[in-house]
């Protein structure tokens, strides 16, 4: 084998996450809904939860924004959960054929702190891992060379024998950087396939 150790992101390719999950129920006007996910409730608004704040502070700070959306922005902290779908089992199933190989596996993930922890009560798979690093705990996001640090240096690997799957390719690019060994995940039949061509029996 070419690799040491196996690190997975974690929303989109191992669990299934949208907040379209939460809103198509809430919102059921495409529009009005998508308005609200663009405008409002925005991907750059989420990211700063990733980034380390809280979510009291980033419901309030919208909420004092956009009042008249209250309902559904508290919604996006409180019914956080049916943002996702669930496990791709898949996905899942090589993670537990690497671990069955004596292989160490780590989640290196944008992921609120908050959340994460909500997150593996409600899937354990996700407490599988050998370890993790996420964004939220450590105030520091994917693509920043600083994240891919921490992973190295706290669990002490070879980053040309460490590979990592991203399903963003910018995420993919900054791993790179740094030297580990990172392909862009575009699901687990092309995951084993990349695995396979570093000698794992998966």
């Amino acid at each position: 084998m070419t690799i040491d150790a196996v690190v997975f992101d974690i929303g989109g390719v191992l669990l299934d996450w949208s907040p379209t999950y939460l809103y198509a129920d809430l919102i059921p006007d495409e529009e009005q809904r998508s308005h609200f996910l663009t405008n409002v409730a925005t991907p750059a608004w989420n990211h700063k939860q990733d980034e380390g704040r809280t979510w009291a502070e980033a419901v309030a700070e919208l909420t004092s924004l956009h009042p008249e959306h209250a309902e559904w922005i508290e919604a996006y902290d409180t019914g956080w959960l049916k943002m996702v779908k669930g496990v791709f089992e898949d996905t899942a199933a090589v993670l537990t054929e690497i671990r069955a190989l004596g292989l160490p596996t780590y989640a290196l993930t944008n992921f609120s702190g908050e959340k994460w922890e909500i997150a593996k009560d409600a899937f354990p798979i996700l407490t599988q891992f050998d370890g993790e690093v996420v964004s939220g705990i450590e105030q520091t996001v994917k693509p920043d060379e600083k994240i891919y640090r921490i992973l190295i240096d706290r669990f002490d690997l070879d980053p040309a024998r460490t590979f990592y799957t991203d399903d963003m390719a910018y995420n993919v690019d900054g791993a790179r950087a740094v030297g580990l060994d990172a392909e862009v995940f575009t699901g687990a039949a092309d995951l084993r396939t990349q695995l396979r061509a570093r000698g794992l029996a998966v």
